[in-house]
């Protein structure tokens, strides 16, 4: 990972004590929930083999995951769901999964870093950090917590929703996908705003 602390270093030097790093799982996949996780870690700590989640392995995420929780001296992990997020939109839903874990912290965070280039919402001063994930420590755990927590729960639901393989592609487009979604049509935890287009088109070449 080619993050270092000079991010915190610097948010430290500006009076800020407990600065926390956020990130998000989930914007793009078809269903289930978006979740965000915001991590305060201690200042200059290591974690071995800590990077952003999309550069690790699932078998590192999860053995990442408790040393995360194990470290921090403070993280909490935050999802809006599906039927949210076909009302107010995904960007929004992002928001204020972020936002509410900010406010699930047990360790009142006075700065953050959010992975992206806008973010909006949090009752504390904040700075975007456009490839966080790769840079920022903080964001790099928030980023594993995040993304290790929806593939849990997107394993749970492929038992309750066997034909749709949410354990192989964590509800993302691909070709398996979209073909369980022709045989069964969307389940409940489809995000009906994804898929207009999907069925209007499909609707159109009958």
């Amino acid at each position: 990972m080619t993050s270092d602390w000079s991010y915190e270093a610097r948010a430290a030097a500006q009076g800020y004590r407990a600065v926390c790093g956020i990130d998000e799982a989930g914007r793009g996949p078809l269903a289930g929930p978006v979740v965000a996780a915001a991590v305060i870690l201690p200042q200059g700590v290591t974690i071995t083999g800590l990077d952003d989640s999309k550069k690790l392995t699932e078998k590192k995420r999860e053995a990442l995951y408790d040393v995360i929780c194990d470290t921090a001296i403070a993280y909490s992990i935050a999802s809006v769901d599906e039927k949210t997020i076909d009302e107010i939109n995904i960007l929004e839903a992002t928001f204020l999964a972020m936002a509410r874990a900010v406010e699930g912290l047990t360790v009142q965070a006075d700065f953050a870093f959010v992975d992206g280039n806008r973010s909006k919402g949090l009752a504390i001063p904040f700075e975007c950090v456009i490839g966080g994930d790769a840079r920022v420590p903080s964001i790099a755990a928030a980023s594993v917590l995040a993304k290790v927590t929806r593939d849990r729960y997107l394993c749970e639901m492929a038992k309750k929703y066997p034909e749709y393989g949410f354990e192989k592609h964590k509800a993302y487009g691909t070709k398996a996908h979209y073909a369980a979604l022709d045989a069964h049509g969307p389940c409940p935890l489809h995000r009906m705003t994804f898929l207009k287009k999907y069925f209007a088109a499909k609707e159109h070449t009958l």
